[in-house]
């Protein structure tokens, strides 16, 4: 490939060619880039940067964890735990494990259908608890919300639990904080365990498509075994915590 003066320049995109491919603006592209989102393109003659294949996986795993509702704050520091030198078919495979993992539930709605859904008016505190409690979380615009409509009927009906908003707030805060930490464990896991000797072994040439079967496997299996092991966990602390001294 030559630029106008016959040069040659190392293969792989030019912004226009990324942003076209990715079916994204080129604004977006270097907002991501000044963001840290996306690495820096390799800079050829006359100053011309082309962008690769990991580029253009990462601009589709980016738009897979906003399409789940994440804020670019989130999606940042979601990006900083990856490894720095995955390759486009290992980014892949992450957008796929996102896809596959994430609530089949979640979904864009007005103020006006998640109070009929809710069945009553919301006031703008109700609408903060239910917030704090993950049931919905607000969008760029104004009014409309994302909803996991799977915990919409018990964050309505724990609306009228006397538990102070901070509380709520305190609460969901471990949970995710915990979470996460488990969700970080069991992705090294499946990287290290899984993923990698899969893919070395060369047993299956579509790897993408494989993991992604793997995954969706394995899924009602890990959030049964999570579930069940929180709720023995608090049933032992709470009766450690209340018994008669």
């Amino acid at each position: 490939m030559e630029d106008e003066s016959g040069e040659g320049l190392p293969p792989g995109y030019t912004v226009d060619e990324l942003a076209a491919r990715a079916g994204v603006t080129v604004r977006t592209v270097r907002f991501y880039g000044t963001r840290g989102l996306l690495p820096p393109p390799v800079i050829g003659p006359r100053r011309v940067g082309r962008y690769g294949a990991e580029h253009l996986a990462r601009l589709a795993l980016i738009e897979e964890l906003q399409r789940q509702g994440m804020t670019l704050a989130a999606i940042e520091r979601y990006l900083e735990q990856l490894p720095p030198d995955l390759s486009a078919q290992d980014l892949a495979v992450h957008r796929a494990l996102v896809a596959s993992w994430a609530p089949e539930s979640a979904e864009t709605i007005t103020r006006r259908e998640l109070e009929r859904r809710a069945g009553r008016e919301l006031a703008d505190r109700d609408v903060e608890r239910l917030a704090a409690m993950g049931v919905l979380e607000a969008t760029g615009d104004s009014g409309v919300f994302r909803l996991d409509g799977s915990l919409l009927r018990l964050g309505v009906e724990m609306l009228d639990v006397p538990i102070e908003h901070d509380t709520i707030l305190a609460s969901r805060t471990v949970l995710l904080d915990h979470a996460r930490s488990a969700a970080q464990e069991l992705a090294r896991l499946f990287q290290e365990e899984v993923w990698s000797p899969y893919r070395e072994s060369g047993e299956d040439p579509d790897h993408l498509t494989a993991m992604k079967s793997l995954s969706a496997h394995m899924q009602p299996i890990v959030v049964q075994a999570l579930v069940t092991a929180f709720q023995r966990s608090l049933s032992e602390e709470l009766r450690s915590a209340f018994r008669s001294p």
